[in-house]
């Protein structure tokens, strides 16, 4: 239905101005038409910006529903493992704009948020920190190690070529030496080592290595195992002060994981109540845009009533009760609940004509869509009926043709 088929031509909407009255109080002739047909340009024009205007706001609030939506059903998806979780999480938060739940929040909890990362980039420091005195401690074994009269031949990388050793690098994967440990434990640009276990991996490699390759009888095989042993006494001793902090790293890390869903929890709930609010503003500036279109709506004639009639009289039981809930609004002695009601069309309003004219054509699409549906469902079953039977009759064909 054309708005300006609609609309009369005598007003404009929301904040547009009213457009002028013809100054002679009639409308005779082409001059008349024309400031009719300006008028009513005018007025669909105002009626179609407010539309749009309201359009755009929905979409806004649409993909912040999709949002919320999406954060709380993945709450209730069971998680395979800690480590995907928490990549999911740091995922989403990059895909929502979320930095630990600062920028969601930044109107009501910046401030909580700013003091939390400050706490947790102390907590990062005191863990490195605690961290660096446990690998200044292995430093310690590592120094009396590479001291013994025995470790020079695992101090540099082995000389494949020099020693004409053409298979090495077929038997070890991964050749390791104490010179390579050093540098690595003194990189500066974040390639070095992370923890003490790292280190201890790399220096059992290196003897492991060179028991691997060389026979167990040879000088290298017999030295490589024996500074091994030595080494693991060692590090037996420095293990429970790497046990301890390990575990004191999970339960920090445990933390500082709950507390980032807490704030993105306390983020997306804030989220929801802003959204709520919008969805709540948008429906009464639809309600306002609904009222002032049926304000400006002309006179409905005879036929149309009639039509109108005729569209009520196929509504569902349903509709029909929403439908006299909608005259009732407007005229609270209309009797609503009867079990039969005498409806004069004549005796309505405009407002609550037009009012009905919208929700009979919404609903009775509604309906012819739902049939629709409900035809092809059945359309679907009878065909596999018809197949389920006629491939049941095959099969006993050819069991008696057998």
């Amino acid at each position: 239905m054309e708005a300006s088929s609609v609309l009369a031509e005598d007003g404009a909407v929301g904040t547009a101005p009213l457009p002028p009255p013809n100054e002679k109080g009639n409308d005779d002739g082409a001059g008349g038409a024309a400031v009719e047909s300006g008028n009513r340009e005018r007025v669909v024009e105002a009626f179609r910006h407010r539309v749009d205007d309201l359009v755009s706001k929905t979409d806004e609030v649409e993909l912040k529903v999709n949002d919320i939506t999406q954060f709380y059903a993945s709450k209730k998806q069971p998680n395979n493992s800690k480590g995907s979780s928490v990549m999911k999480d740091k995922d989403k938060e990059k895909s929502l704009g979320i930095n630990s739940g600062t920028n969601i929040v930044n109107n009501s909890g910046s401030n909580g948020n700013a003091k939390k990362q400050v706490d947790g980039s102390r907590k990062e420091v005191v863990c490195s920190k605690r961290m660096q005195e446990l690998m200044r401690q292995f430093g310690t074994i590592l120094k009396q190690i590479t001291q013994h009269k025995w470790a020079w031949p695992f101090m540099k990388p082995v000389e494949v070529e020099a020693l004409g050793l053409h298979d090495y690098y077929e038997v070890i994967k991964k050749p390791m030496d104490f010179s390579t440990i050093k540098n690595q434990m003194e990189a500066k640009d974040g390639s070095g080592y992370k923890n003490v276990r790292e280190i201890y991996a790399d220096v059992r490699l290196i003897f492991t290595n060179a028991m691997t390759y060389n026979d167990e009888r040879s000088d290298v095989h017999v030295m490589a195992k024996t500074l091994l042993e030595k080494f693991e006494e060692k590090w037996l001793q420095l293990l429970p002060k790497v046990v301890e902090e390990e575990k004191r790293q999970k339960e920090e890390e445990a933390r500082a994981l709950a507390n980032m869903q807490m704030a993105r929890e306390a983020a997306f709930a804030s989220m929801a109540r802003e959204t709520n609010n919008e969805l709540d503003e948008l429906n009464l500036h639809l309600q306002d845009l609904r009222e002032s279109v049926i304000q400006r709506c002309r006179k409905m004639s005879a036929d149309e009533k009639r039509k109108l009639g005729v569209g009520l009289s196929s509504l569902s039981p349903e509709d029909i009760t929403k439908a006299l809930e909608i005259i009732a609004q407007h005229n609270p002695s209309f009797p609503v609940a009867a079990e039969e009601v005498d409806l004069d069309m004549d005796a309505q309003s405009e407002s609550t004509l037009w009012r009905l004219k919208f929700f009979v054509k919404s609903a009775l699409e509604l309906q012819a869509k739902n049939s629709a549906s409900k035809a092809d469902d059945n359309s679907k079953r009878k065909k596999e009926i018809c197949d389920a039977l006629a491939k049941t009759a095959k099969k006993r064909n050819k069991k008696l043709s057998s």
